[in-house]
């Protein structure tokens, strides 16, 4: 006798609906799971029998072989133990017969019978609506990453036994998910731009560069406030909206680090350490998951101390950073990952780090500056649009808080917004060159301040772009409809500190 009931796994952002076929018949006791699974789904019949046997149900010795059905695609993870639990309930008789055609099964089985927290649950949400899926079932602790869903009927499940009395049709409440929007905590953060006195410049560059989305490089030596500057741009990132929320929690989930109530509301800010690896920066690995790239979407990336990572891995950077996704393929299987963020980095000017500073003389030769900065190659150098370089200041003059900047970056996308209303743009920064002229039009003074810029410090047709770009984000932050001569020249000083 064949018993078939319905789950699903992912591959990137896309999900699959795997069937759970499940026979048993007479013969040698034997559990046999095929269809490319991989050892944790192997292992999972000893979670499964176990937790059935737990659950008051008795497994009688026969021979159940197991599917998983489209056999060509891998399978992964533990989800598939709730589905296979069921079909082999089904197939004894402890589940009336019915359809589930519309209904999907997800979930993670603890040898008592209780159903554990999985992975991907809003991803696999979100494409079991497109395909049709009525209704799922899904471990209870997943239950608040879709609070928000109207269209389908989510059910947060506590143990193997609870949802068995369920589809028998037993009187036993189960929590369901609400209609409502249902979004984290904010955060409250114990850091502000109120607190840094000086730097106006710098903190000027960061709120641009935030402001239209383009990534920045700040330089300074040791002690200067580069980290403790960049480590507040959190505090001025406008909330995400529904949309964007929604996909930032997609690749959260799938990761498993959303493990706050609802959908995130705060644009992530990703911090690596120079020690991260090319998979953990990039994503990757045997079962491939995010990496530190794409959980930064929507938000900011800061790679402190750019210099110590490896040339490789900055390298690896310069493709995602220009096409906004990760092309990642593992045994044959291309997958993709969104990485549409800021990247913003620190670095010192020399191996001493003192090279221009008015606090210590440095001491490096010229070689050994040449040599410090061949990390940095020319291409990936102009992936930046706005570069400061910064000393130390003492002033104690009063700056903006935290909170007016914020004001004023959101004020600055919102003319965005409308602006690029009917083009597939949310910031300056992904002006396509074809609408270049359209939405950065500058005057004849500009045209030819701009052109000796080029030709002076010989930059590329790339950094020509950008800086008109950084030009049309300053303009926004004053309000203008068009870029001045004032916001062309701001626009080159941000362009040459190395």
């Amino acid at each position: 006798m064949l018993s078939i009931v319905k789950s699903m796994c992912l591959q990137g952002l896309e999900g699959t609906i795997i069937n759970v076929e499940v026979d048993i018949s007479a013969g040698m006791p034997c559990w046999d799971i095929v269809g490319l699974p991989d050892v944790s789904i192997k292992e999972s019949k000893e979670r499964v029998r176990t937790a059935i046997r737990n659950s008051g149900f008795d497994l009688y010795s026969r021979k159940y072989i197991i599917n998983l059905s489209p056999a060509n695609l891998k399978k992964d993870g533990s989800l598939f133990d709730l589905p296979i639990a069921i079909a082999i309930l089904e197939n004894l008789n402890y589940i009336k017969k019915q359809k589930f055609d519309d209904t999907l099964f997800i979930g993670e089985l603890s040898l008592n019978g209780k159903v554990n927290r999985v992975n991907g649950v809003l991803p696999i949400c979100i494409d079991a609506l497109k395909k049709g899926i009525k209704r799922i079932f899904i471990p209870k602790e997943n239950l608040n990453e879709v609070y928000f869903f109207k269209e389908i009927s989510v059910f947060g499940i506590e143990n193997l036994k609870e949802l068995v009395t369920f589809l028998n049709g037993g009187n036993i409440f189960i929590k369901k998910n609400s209609s409502n929007m249902y979004f984290s905590r904010k955060i409250h953060y114990d850091i502000d731009y109120s607190d840094v006195k000086g730097h106006n410049m710098a903190k000027r560059a960061i709120e641009i560069a935030i402001s239209g989305g383009h990534n920045l490089l700040m330089i300074g030596s040791p002690g200067s406030g580069k980290t403790m500057m960049l480590k507040r741009i959190p505090t001025i990132l406008p909330e995400l909206s529904f949309k964007e929320s929604l996909e930032v929690t997609k690749i959260h989930s799938i990761y498993g680090q959303n493990k706050e109530e609802g959908l995130i509301s705060t644009r992530p800010f990703r911090n690596p350490h120079y020690t991260v690896t090319k998979s953990g920066l990039l994503g990757g690995g045997r079962n491939p998951k995010p990496g530190e790239l794409s959980l930064a979407q929507f938000g900011v990336l800061f790679l402190d101390e750019l210099l110590e990572f490896d040339k490789d891995i900055l390298e690896s950077l310069r493709i995602p950073l220009e096409e906004k996704k990760i092309n990642i393929v593992r045994n044959g299987v291309n997958i993709v990952y969104p990485c549409s963020c800021i990247l913003v980095a620190s670095m010192n000017p020399c191996k001493c780090g003192y090279y221009g500073s008015s606090m210590k003389k440095c001491t490096c030769t010229e070689l050994s500056r040449k040599k410090y900065f061949s990390k940095l190659s020319g291409p990936l150098l102009d992936r930046f649009d706005v570069f400061i370089r910064i000393d130390s200041d003492i002033s104690n003059k009063n700056t903006d808080s935290s909170e007016i900047i914020k004001n004023r970056i959101k004020i600055a996308r919102e003319i965005q917004k409308k602006r690029f209303f009917e083009f597939n743009i949310n910031l300056n920064s992904e002006i396509p060159s074809k609408y270049i002229e359209e939405f950065c039009n500058i005057n004849e003074e500009s045209k030819k301040i701009l052109d000796m810029t080029m030709n002076r410090f010989n930059l590329s047709s790339r950094a020509y772009y950008k800086i008109l770009k950084v030009a049309r984000t300053i303009a926004d932050l004053d309000k203008k409809e068009n870029i001045e001569t004032n916001h062309i020249l701001e626009a080159i000083q941000y362009r040459n500190a190395i």
